[in-house]
């Protein structure tokens, strides 16, 4: 049969220079093709990862605690040692501690129900004589008591003069002193609003589930009048709560940052699949523990500079750009007055990543990117060992143990980086260490300053776990309110409290004081030493 394809080439009539020029073109696509077939399967290893595997960021040996670096790790050699049969399970094994549950149950109250013999029955059946008390034989339990709905009238009297009612001209009407209420002319009681807004943003119960509990207990509110209690009592009563901790949150110079998307179904010219965002702020090591979230519409930078236009200090922040906007802002006056300080908790989760991608689970260990992780496990294990120090010996220490190990990292990196494919998961994790590299040192200018960003993620988990369950917000009123009740809550939780009762506590007093006066305000807030002892949890130390 007759070749009939077009684009065959008779070698014999190239000459050598056109066959060499050929077979350097076909070499390079060659190269070219098996690049990219190496990146779609790491693509489709990590695609199969999210969907199906853990989500936890230990490699396969889970230690944060390894072996000092030497020159055979440098060259990528492997370091695993095997733990005996016999040693797991001596560490599985563990002794109960002894008044572990008298410690427990001892803050709670306790009520004491005795049973004894009728005075007819205490005779002794050996010889008949009286029988006299020993001792109680005890047993512990735990009585739950379901909550319960109550309707409280409030009974004000009016009193009037009798005198004036027969001969005066006008009648005086005088009140008995009262408590205001929460919302005025609603059945809203301070406990009931209090325990929407736990279920809601505490236990990310949403509101029609509230609806359905409610009616089953007789009281029939429906999800529209709980969601204007929520914005009502955020707006009168703990917006200025809010306010003051977020005065009192740029004035300290160590905070963390983050931001989450929010999804909003009626804002003003969006549409309703338009991303919004929810910005979180919160102290810093060695500061009182506030929590501040708040909507915005969008993810730019400028939310993030406006919001803490009075601070100066350090900031840990992920690797978003947005957040450079306030690096701009500082050097444009005479001094450096806000200091970015990245993660290297999210480095370390780009190398995990593409760990998981290895096809080969036995040779994973001989891969840069183990050995990029072993790097920073040992920066967080030389951290941990530092915990107990005050933030001045952990400076000084950082200097003679961290210093060195952080700079070897870099030393790596920029090694890796001239060598790395750049599209490749390994290249964009040497790319994140490599261009953050200034951010992620500074953590060796101040003891308070922490290696990763994970107390910023820990305090926005709650808003995230609730997105799960309520999905979406309403209206741009309701997320501001969201954002307000959160601060209030999380804040009640870092400082040891219980948010329902300190929720209660708060439209008790709020609705009866002076809210403008910034010392009884001072008073309210979660770390007060005057607040009520109901309001702390069992386990607070105060």
């Amino acid at each position: 049969m007759k070749n009939t394809n077009v684009n065959s080439i008779d070698l014999s009539k190239l000459s050598r220079e056109e066959l060499e020029a050929a077979y350097l073109k076909v070499s390079v696509e060659k190269e070219q093709a098996e690049l990219q077939l190496k990146w779609y399967e790491e693509q489709y290893r990590l695609s199969k990862q999210k969907l199906f595997g853990k989500s936890s960021e230990q490699h396969i040996d889970g230690q944060l605690s390894l072996p000092i670096f030497n020159e055979a790790e440098m060259e990528r050699q492997p370091i695993c040692v095997e733990p005996k049969l016999e040693e797991d399970a001596n560490i599985a094994s563990s002794k109960k501690q002894k008044g572990k549950r008298q410690r427990d149950l001892s803050k709670l109250p306790t009520e004491v129900v005795e049973y004894k013999l009728s005075p007819v029955d205490q005779v002794c059946p050996t010889c008949t004589n009286s029988l006299h008390e020993v001792r109680p034989e005890i047993r512990k339990e735990l009585e739950v008591i379901p909550a319960k709905i109550i309707v409280r009238e409030t009974h004000r009297m009016i009193y009037s003069c009798r005198t004036c009612e027969t001969e005066g001209i006008t009648v005086p009407m005088i009140k008995a002193d009262a408590p205001k209420p929460v919302i005025k002319g609603s059945i809203a009681s301070p406990s009931l609003v209090a325990d929407i807004l736990t279920k809601k943003y505490v236990d990310a119960t949403p509101l029609y589930r509230q609806e359905q509990e409610y009616k089953r207990r007789g009281l029939p509110i429906n999800r529209q009048n709980m969601a204007n209690w929520i914005i009502k009592v955020s707006k009168d009563w703990l917006k200025p709560v809010y306010k003051r901790m977020q005065e009192l949150l740029v004035s300290y110079d160590v905070l963390h940052s983050d931001e989450t998307e929010l999804e909003v179904l009626n804002e003003p010219g969006r549409e309703a699949s338009t991303k919004s965002y929810m910005w979180m702020y919160r102290t810093g090591n060695g500061h009182v523990p506030i929590i501040l979230y708040e909507y915005q519409q969008s993810r730019s930078g400028d939310n993030a500079k406006r919001f803490l236009k009075e601070f100066k200090g350090y900031l840990h922040t992920d690797a978003y750009s947005g957040y450079e906007k306030l690096l701009k802002e500082s050097q444009a006056g005479p001094a450096m007055e806000v200091t970015l300080v990245a993660c290297f908790a999210h480095a370390r989760r780009y190398f995990t990543e593409t760990l998981k991608a290895v096809g080969d689970k036995e040779s994973y260990m001989y891969t840069s990117a183990y050995q990029s992780v072993k790097y920073i496990d040992e920066m967080f294990a030389l951290e941990q060992k530092m915990s107990t120090l005050s933030f001045e010996e952990r400076h000084e220490e950082r200097q003679r143990l961290l210093k060195p190990l952080v700079e070897a990292y870099f030393t790596w990196i920029e090694k890796e980086h001239a060598l790395a494919l750049p599209k490749s998961s390994y290249g964009k994790a040497i790319a994140y260490s490599f261009n953050q590299k200034d951010k992620l040192i500074n953590i060796l200018k101040d003891g308070r300053l922490e290696l990763s960003n994970n107390r910023a993620e820990r305090a926005i988990k709650p808003f995230v776990i609730g997105r799960k369950n309520w999905l979406f917000t309403n209206t741009p009123a309701g997320a501001d309110s969201s954002a307000v009740v959160y601060s209030i809550i999380e804040t009640a939780k870092e400082n040891n409290l219980i948010p329902f009762e300190y929720l209660r506590f708060l439209f008790e007093k709020l609705p009866n004081m002076d809210i403008s006066n910034i010392e009884e305000l001072d008073q309210l807030l979660p770390w007060s030493e005057s607040l009520p002892l109901a309001c702390r949890a069992a386990n607070s130390s105060k």
